[in-house]
């Protein structure tokens, strides 16, 4: 079985965009709000953070009080010129303020793709774009269940592979995830811990996990761990390191984006 590992791919980017920003006279800078300290979101915060140190963008951490304060500082960072890209970190506590909020951000400054509008593909998305590519693993002539249809991955993602004409299944809160064992690429990102059985997996199915929730303090994804231990899948993401790392990446890559228009 193959560990769909995502940081050697990103580890190749990130070297090329120190040599991009280096040559910039003007470095850029991401915003990023968010209204939570959840751990999760915390932890996901910080690793962007130090990536931005690592390549040299400026990236500034803003916690808001609650959604209005959240639309002024977004309508605030529009204006600015000194910030290159802008991010609202999911999930906020007003979750039916998501949509609202997203489509407040400039389209040149959403590097995260989240708005209906923006002038990017969601990061998510083409991290794990980049995953399957990276590792080769062809979608044409296989069947691809979508787990979840959020704004960052399920949404985004059955608009690319519909827009290619692969064969792709959406799945979604009320639906028979036991039809999962019909399908050869499952992509799942609903932060439901462990909600993806060993049951619903057929031999030889290719898994990426993009949920992410915390459990008692630990990181968990949506696979359990009865399907990470079988040995007859023909490639998994692991728990740590899988699309995590070439999302920051592609992110980043955004950014850099922005600042050179």
């Amino acid at each position: 079985m193959k560990e769909l590992n995502g940081r050697e791919l990103a580890g190749f980017i990130k070297e090329r965009q120190v040599h991009q920003v280096a040559t910039m006279q003007k470095k850029p800078k991401l915003l990023i709000i968010r209204d939570s300290d959840n751990p999760v979101i915390i932890k996901y915060v910080q690793l962007k953070i130090q990536y931005g140190k690592d390549i040299g963008v400026i990236v500034e951490d803003y916690l808001a009080k609650n959604s209005a304060d959240i639309a002024t500082k977004i309508t605030s960072a529009n204006q600015n010129p000194e910030i290159t890209g802008i991010i609202l970190q999911l999930p906020i506590l007003e979750k039916n303020q998501t949509d609202t909020l997203s489509n407040l951000i400039a389209p040149e400054k959403d590097v995260d793709g989240l708005s209906d509008h923006g002038d990017y593909d969601s990061a998510t998305a083409t991290a794990i774009n980049w995953l399957l590519a990276g590792n080769d693993i062809k979608l044409e002539n296989q069947k691809i269940a979508l787990v979840g249809r959020g704004k960052l991955v399920g949404k985004p993602l059955y608009r690319m592979f519909t827009n290619s004409g692969y064969h792709v299944n959406l799945f979604h809160h009320g639906s028979d995830l036991t039809k999962l064992n019909q399908y050869d690429i499952i992509i799942t990102a609903t932060g439901v811990p462990g909600l993806i059985s060993s049951s619903m997996i057929k031999p030889g199915a290719t898994l990426l996990d993009a949920g992410t929730a915390s459990e008692n303090g630990v990181l968990k994804g949506d696979i359990s761990n009865e399907v990470r231990n079988r040995q007859d899948l023909t490639a998994i993401t692991p728990t740590v390191g899988g699309v995590g790392p070439l999302t920051v990446a592609c992110l980043f890559d955004h950014i850099i984006q922005a600042a050179l228009k």
